[in-house]
């Protein structure tokens, strides 16, 4: 099975201009966890997540209103193309521990796959197993 048979095709993506404060309402509007970060061109820059949002801006005591999302945006992502087996995908999340992956195509953001998505298609329970495990490997327990 390949990404592009279970990516979310409808992408929102935020300016590395625009403030870390509607970067947190595009995430609560759109229930979803990362942004892709794209310039005018589309091209893919970096992804901002609910976490770049707490630990870079918030716990480090910025105002988001005023801070640029570029600032915060997690650079060089981890990234998968829209023909790129499942598995493939799961490998690559597991290596970076990451639960979501924007879907580039010559340069452009397609698309976004999350692990859910994955878990959703029904196959390769190892594989998504395998990730879990991986990205999880380094919380801390109580």
């Amino acid at each position: 099975m390949l990404v592009r048979e279970v990516m979310g095709p409808c992408v929102v993506a935020i300016e590395p201009g625009e403030s870390a404060a509607l970067a947190a309402r595009l995430l609560a509007r759109h229930n979803v966890g990362a942004l892709p970060v794209c310039a005018g061109d589309g091209q893919l820059r970096g992804v901002v997540t609910d976490r770049d949002l707490v630990l870079r801006c918030l716990a480090a005591e910025e105002d988001p209103r005023q801070v640029p999302v570029g600032r915060i945006m997690t650079r060089h992502p981890a990234q998968v193309a829209p023909g790129d087996d499942v598995r493939q995908a799961a490998q690559t999340m597991a290596r970076h521990q990451v639960r979501r992956l924007p879907v580039v195509e010559a340069g452009r953001v397609v698309g976004m796959v999350s692990l859910g998505d994955l878990a959703r298609c029904g196959k390769y329970e190892m594989e998504i197993s395998r990730a879990l495990t991986e990205i999880s490997g380094n919380v801390r327990r109580p």
